[in-house]
């Protein structure tokens, strides 16, 4: 990988992507990807005292030729001109943009582009040493394609950042998603890489778009063996979810040894989430991010990068989940009281439902699940089965 140009003295620990022009990328009102998400997490951070203006950067607009690095050039040329579109927009839809859940809005293609040149920024600062960690929350977009939208996703931030982190700076990136669906785009943009591995923790695609991240789906030809899905069923809870995690985590960065950490933390396993099916609480948001922050340590020289993704309870988990996670990030101790006042008070009166006071969910959060074991065990079978392989070469090498 190649040498850090920082200066050591003058590094900081972690930087904060964001600007209002993120929130252009805006479907409609009452689409459910909801960018009021982002404004949100960094009004509670200002009200905590745990964001200053220091530590933002405002997110550079991806140039074509560094989108191109992923996405079909006429694609992006598709893009352009369906964001000038104002007549039927059916003639977009084979590209999957003017669909249900990727409609086209006014100025897409720049809006998408700043979320991409948001994860770009990110990946120079950490990567050319200027600070050891970055997180853009704008990105996450994991859903997109080399020539398709997908699941309200026009281009994949994730995937042009893991191929602009291997060709300027020559690193071996570990890519890990733990939002409820499936990581399918950048799985497929990097399958046949060995030098990117991709982790997704998901709910099972047999209840769950995309329908993907089956367990056979390890990687193909030289990158064989570099693809990792953990489809979790529906109703798991935070113990079965984080033993997984904590499991498949640890034992893959050990094996694959990567110069960077690129996590996407879509926040939709949460019980309160409107389109999945888990029964996650705060608690796993705020040891997400625990594991990716000393594993960064440990094996990456502390090179850590993280974005946003998916999270449709804007309003009582999206802000909190997205909030712990810069928390750790920035070394500030996780909290566990109430919420400021202030921020609930400036809200509340948007909001269609009660906030959550405080910062961990109220316990119980919801009634017990009948199949509670016998999810854990299918889980844990799951988990067995998918790390299967890797565990058998280490216990070769252990023999050798």
């Amino acid at each position: 990988m190649a040498k850090s140009t920082g200066i050591d003295c003058m590094k900081k620990n972690a930087v904060f992507i964001f600007s209002e022009n993120q929130l252009g990328y805006k479907f409609s009102d009452t689409h459910p990807f909801n960018q009021k998400r982002l404004t949100l997490t960094v009004d509670l951070l200002k009200e905590m005292n745990a964001l200053s203006s220091s530590e933002i950067v405002a997110p550079r607009i991806a140039t074509d030729e560094e989108l191109s690095l992923v996405h079909d050039p006429s694609y992006i040329d598709i893009v352009k001109k369906a964001s000038l579109e104002t007549g039927d927009t059916s003639k977009y839809e084979s590209y999957g943009i003017g669909t249900e859940d990727t409609p086209i809005f006014p100025h897409m293609h720049e809006a998408s582009a700043s979320l991409v040149g948001g994860t770009l920024t990110a990946v120079d600062y950490v990567m050319e040493g200027k600070s050891t960690h970055a997180i853009n929350l704008g990105g996450g977009l994991h859903h997109g394609f080399k020539g398709r939208a997908s699941g309200f996703c026009v281009y994949n931030d994730s995937s042009v950042a893991i191929k602009y982190m291997q060709e300027k700076f020559n690193a071996r990136v570990l890519y890990i998603d733990t939002d409820a669906h499936h990581g399918d785009g950048v799985q497929w943009s990097f399958y046949d890489d060995p030098n990117v591995c991709t982790i997704s923790i998901h709910e099972t695609g047999r209840y769950l778009f995309p329908g993907t991240g089956n367990i056979t789906e390890r990687g193909t030809a030289e990158g064989y063996g570099t693809s990792f899905n953990f489809p979790i069923d529906a109703f798991t809870e935070d113990e079965s979810f984080l033993d997984i995690y904590r499991t498949s985590f640890t034992e893959i960065v050990e094996w694959f040894k990567p110069d960077v950490i690129l996590s996407q933390n879509g926040a939709d396993a949460h019980y309160f989430d409107p389109l999945t099916h888990l029964y996650g609480t705060m608690n796993i948001y705020r040891e997400i991010p625990k594991l990716a922050h000393e594993l960064a340590h440990k094996y990456c020289d502390g090179r850590w990068i993280a974005v946003g993704g998916g999270g449709y309870d804007i309003w009582r988990v999206v802000p909190r989940a997205w909030s712990l996670l810069w928390m750790e990030m920035n070394d500030i101790q996780s909290p566990t009281g109430d919420l400021p006042k202030t921020w609930i008070e400036k809200w509340s009166p948007e909001s269609p439902v009660p906030f959550i006071p405080t910062w961990m969910d109220p316990h119980p959060l919801y009634e017990p699940i009948p199949r509670k074991i016998e999810i854990m065990e299918k889980n844990k079978q799951m988990l067995d089965k998918a790390l299967y392989q890797l565990r058998s070469q280490k216990s070769y090498k252990d023999i050798d």
